[in-house]
């Protein structure tokens, strides 16, 4: 079949597409890429990836989708918008509880965006007889360019996908095909002279416009990062406990956004904000059980702790000071030295004293010393 005979179907496409949750559906071509590449070699040679090592390993194969897979002659890019029902930054002044970022207070979406692309694809490759593989989120695919060269949107200064329809607040899926469909028009970039994203950053996040640096981000920090976060990005984190929503949230073109039609993505039971003392006592079991299902379980138990430790440092709140002092003796490193930290933003000094008398000489892990010391 031809590229006109594949065009005729792009309706069906789309209007299937929508009939199963997505809100919009685009087509792009594989090559296209070359600036978005330029942009993540530029970003891989500042280090501004952390120890996200997975983005350096496949930079070649993320930077063109021909690469991933020598077949493909057409992306098909769709957005499903997870806009929440009440303002996302609300959370941010119950200090006693923990915030947690809008996509992640329900079901994963990854499972949800692949059974449907699943879906759409199947019936794709029964009419045309053509390849299909579907991604989210997981595979080397440079999912916002390609949505911004589709139509969707374009790629607003805090670096994410920005829709005139649905705002900031959209997950992408992709079908790669080896059919060869005529490709939509790219979206210009609407952002004009408007730095809210930028402005309101609590870790300074965005050297420049356009421009990330994930080492500063608190959405890296506190699902990526495995180690230790440091001292000057910890009061800024506030009660955010697992990613941040402030640069999608003061986006002006949220104003057109209305509430996601997918019901798994409302905030679930342990997802809207969550009590901190409640959030203090779990074990490894108990993390697994309140968070099955939720992209929150892939990050762990002891870095999830971690940051909810960190929240309860800056709560000021001194009834959390006993759940505080229990995990002092945690078997991870992560959570006691976060503990320690925590302790000496809640305790008096004549109790930090006592405390760092009785722990210290035991503490085997070289920077959970170094908290108590820095603490003192």
């Amino acid at each position: 079949m031809m590229d006109r005979a594949y065009s005729s179907l792009k309706s069906e496409l789309r209007r299937r597409g929508i009939e199963l949750g997505f809100d919009d559906v685009r087509i792009t071509r594989p090559d296209g890429l070359e600036a978005a590449g330029s942009h993540l070699k530029t970003f891989l040679d500042n280090g501004y990836h952390g120890d996200m090592s997975w983005l350096e390993n496949h930079a070649d194969r993320r930077s063109s989708p021909s690469t991933l897979w020598p077949e493909v002659r057409s992306v098909i890019l769709l957005v499903m918008n997870y806009a929440p029902n009440s303002d996302p930054l609300g959370g941010l002044s119950q200090k006693s509880t923990g915030n947690i970022s809008v996509y992640a207070r329900g079901k994963d979406y990854h499972d949800i965006i692949k059974k449907k692309l699943k879906v759409l694809a199947g019936w794709f490759h029964r009419e045309t007889g053509c390849e299909v593989k579907v991604f989210v989120d997981t595979a080397p695919v440079m999912e916002k360019p390609l949505s911004a060269a589709a139509g969707l949107g374009w790629q607003g200064k805090h670096t994410n996908l920005v829709s005139r329809q649905f705002g900031s607040w959209l997950f992408i899926g992709s079908i790669f095909t080896t059919a060869e469909i005529t490709a939509d028009e790219p979206e210009a970039d609407h952002c004009g002279s408007c730095r809210k994203c930028l402005d309101v950053c609590p870790t300074d996040a965005f050297p420049n416009a356009y421009e990330l640096d994930a080492r500063k981000c608190i959405s890296y920090l506190t699902i990526e990062h495995k180690g230790h976060i440091g001292h000057e990005f910890r009061e800024p984190m506030g009660n955010r406990i697992y990613g941040c929503d402030d640069c999608l949230a003061v986006c002006p073109w949220n104003k057109f956004a209305q509430s996601s039609r997918e019901i798994r993505f409302k905030a679930r039971e342990g997802t809207d904000t969550p009590s901190l003392k409640t959030l203090l006592q779990l074990d490894d079991v108990s993390f697994r059980r309140l968070f099955a299902g939720s992209p929150i379980k892939r990050t762990g138990r002891d870095r999830f702790v971690r940051n909810v430790l960190i929240a309860s440092g800056n709560s000021d709140d001194k009834t959390l000071l006993n759940d505080v002092i229990k995990l002092l003796d945690d078997p991870s490193d992560l959570v006691r030295a976060m503990a320690v930290w925590a302790l000496g933003r809640l305790s008096s000094e004549d109790e930090f004293k006592r405390l760092r008398g009785q722990h210290l000489e035991l503490e085997t892990d070289p920077i959970v010393q170094q908290e108590w010391h820095f603490q003192q």
